[in-house]
């Protein structure tokens, strides 16, 4: 009987405990975006390709992009530091990722609510290869990257301007993810 009686309040007490736990997710959740944010926000003081984090709303969904943002420094940046027709990290040290809330198009093809890192194939002419692969965590960047573990590929054709862009920026904004870089502006239709 004082077994039973043992279990009984070890049972109301650990339910006691989850049901207060629930009651303070979305604190915890807040306050674990906060957390991240900082952690962002330190790691890019102290790296020559600072840590950008950006956030933002794409036909009503919400979407993160997360990538180290390299700078030309007077580099020949295609072809050479970023060479033509091999995969790249589209970012600088560890793998660039996105997050959608919700199912998104991209160039008009279904990729599913979840993480994804973001590599890039340039190309000398013609369309680039835009890829989101599940394996996101990548802390090498495309030295890690597995095709098998793709998700989606698209076609993306890049546009070249006379601006100069010194640092890499993504901004989420129409047509949905742009990437620029140097002359490069890579506009990614997502809805």
């Amino acid at each position: 009987m004082k077994t039973y009686q043992t279990i009984l309040a070890t049972a109301v007490i650990a339910m006691a405990f989850a049901s207060c736990g629930e009651s303070k997710t979305s604190e915890s959740s807040e306050s674990e975006v906060a957390a991240e944010t900082k952690e962002a926000a330190e790691a890019s003081e102290s790296r020559p390709s600072p840590l950008m984090v950006k956030e933002g709303q794409i036909s009503g969904k919400a979407f993160k992009v997360q990538y180290g943002s390299p700078a030309v420094k007077g580099r020949e940046l295609w072809g050479d530091l970023v060479p033509y027709n091999v995969v790249w990290r589209t970012g600088a040290n560890e793998a660039s990722y996105v997050v959608l809330s919700e199912d998104m198009t991209v160039e008009g093809k279904k990729l599913p609510a979840g993480k994804y890192s973001l590599f890039t194939i340039p190309k000398e002419t013609g369309p680039w290869t835009v890829i989101f692969n599940s394996e996101w965590d990548l802390e090498h960047g495309h030295f890690q990257y597995d095709e098998k573990n793709d998700v989606l590929r698209v076609d993306v054709n890049p546009v070249w301007e006379e601006s100069n862009q010194e640092g890499l920026m993504m901004d989420i904004k129409s047509p949905g993810l742009v990437i620029r870089w140097e002359k490069l502006k890579l506009p990614i239709t997502i809805n």
